[in-house]
């Protein structure tokens, strides 16, 4: 059988874009493709969708030289299958992305069309066209991945940072590269990120001074303070405390909602992860243990004779060293900077937020989700999965092959 030639340099090959729509069901693709294969067609691009029950497939083929032919049988197809059909002339191929691609990432509990509507809007206002939108969760919140080409990633986040505001949602962009696909380093805040509430706060119920350690430090996360002179003020208050408490605290602990899941997941996929905070060590170092956390790194308060003596030992790790050891950690594993995710809510993390490849503001104050490249405001860390390109489907997947009932709370 002779091989078709190639069409001359420059000269585009006529195709057809075959369309069809209608309810799903199996043996669809198979028999529309048995179609295509006896007129000797080539597939130039394919593209399927499934909601609920419809199913819509896109097939862009060369086109034969018997093309009446090849309709007649489609249709035909079509027919049987009780699918409507279009077909549509041209030439060449699907036409490759304008520059600038970015992923854009909606979240939100509920994700109204109103919402959409005005993210959508935005994209326009920014030159930009939508490629592709993929469902990535529907609980614990509803997340979509738009793929988005026609205008820098730079320019969608600052328009849609202000549409997300507006609209109660949150919205992440980030470049279509292969930086999203690759291993990388997770670095978070511990105290109100990884964990629920501040561990020092805890601390210091024991001291009788809760309320006024946790005063310093709401003001230290908004920023209005030194966080070192802070630190040092509010340890200073527990002097006298028993060493012990600092387990009775740990006990205490509860994690966020979805942390265990994104910790799990990732890793699964090769991650890394490093927790660095303003607490202290007895707590960072256990927790990191117990979920299979890589690197930790905080303050040592000291502690004499059984009981805390209000200081701190060694060098305090505050904003600048929290960047300082997401630096250093990626240096050991041999990842670029570029390819790490930092995660903070406070005053704090900002250093560490900017010196990331991507910086997360997770449920923070509002000076740091303007100085983050995105923020989640939703109480599950392992939203932040989505943000990565996988999927709740996969993450379940995942954790039904080794036996694992991935947590569902309520919508």
């Amino acid at each position: 059988m002779n091989q078709p030639l190639p069409p001359p340099d420059g000269v585009r090959p006529e195709t057809l874009l075959i369309t069809l729509t209608g309810r799903d069901r199996p043996g669809v693709t198979s028999s529309v493709f048995a179609t295509l294969a006896r007129a000797g067609v080539e597939v130039v691009d394919l593209e399927q969708i499934r909601l609920r029950r419809r199913l819509i497939l896109g097939v862009l083929v060369t086109v034969p030289q018997d093309a009446a032919g090849l309709q007649r049988a489609v249709e035909e197809t079509a027919g049987s299958l009780d699918m409507s059909v279009e077909i549509e002339a041209g030439t060449g191929d699907t036409r490759p992305p304008a520059r600038g691609g970015s992923h854009v990432t909606v979240l939100g509990t509920p994700l109204t069309a109103s919402a959409m509507a005005a993210v959508a809007g935005r994209i326009a206002e920014a030159g930009a066209n939508i490629d592709r939108i993929e469902r990535m969760a529907r609980y614990p919140v509803t997340a979509f991945d738009l793929h988005v080409s026609g205008a820098e990633p730079e320019r969608l986040r600052e328009l849609l940072a202000l549409e997300a505001a507006s609209q109660g949602i949150d919205v992440a962009v980030q470049p279509a590269n292969l930086l999203r696909r690759g291993m990388r380093l997770i670095v978070m805040d511990v105290d109100s990120t990884l964990i629920q509430g501040e561990v020092i706060e805890m601390i210091a119920a024991h001291a009788g001074c809760e309320a006024e350690v946790a005063e310093v430090t709401e003001r230290a996360m908004r920023g209005e303070l030194d966080f070192e002179e802070s630190l040092r003020s509010r340890v200073a208050l527990l002097e006298g405390v028993p060493a012990r408490a600092l387990h009775e605290v740990y006990d205490a602990i509860q994690l966020a909602p979805g942390a265990r899941t994104m910790v799990r997941t990732l890793r699964r996929l090769g991650y890394r992860f490093a927790i660095v905070s303003g607490g202290f060590t007895q707590i960072t170092d256990r927790l990191a243990t117990a979920r299979g956390i890589h690197f930790a790194r905080a303050n040592g308060p000291e502690s004499g004779d059984r009981h805390l003596t209000g200081r701190i030992v060694g060098e305090v790790v505050d904003r600048a060293g929290k960047a300082r050891a997401l630096r250093e950690f990626a240096d050991e594993i041999g990842v670029d900077v570029a390819s790490t995710i930092a995660i903070g809510d406070g005053a704090n993390d900002l250093d560490m937020l900017a010196a990331a490849g991507l910086g997360i503001a997770y449920n923070a104050k509002p000076m740091v989700r303007d100085a983050a490249d995105t923020s989640v405001n939703v109480p599950y860390l392992d939203a932040i999965i989505y943000l990565l390109g996988i999927s709740r489907e996969e993450v379940e997947a995942a954790d039904r092959a080794v036996g694992i009932t991935t947590p569902a709370p309520p919508l």
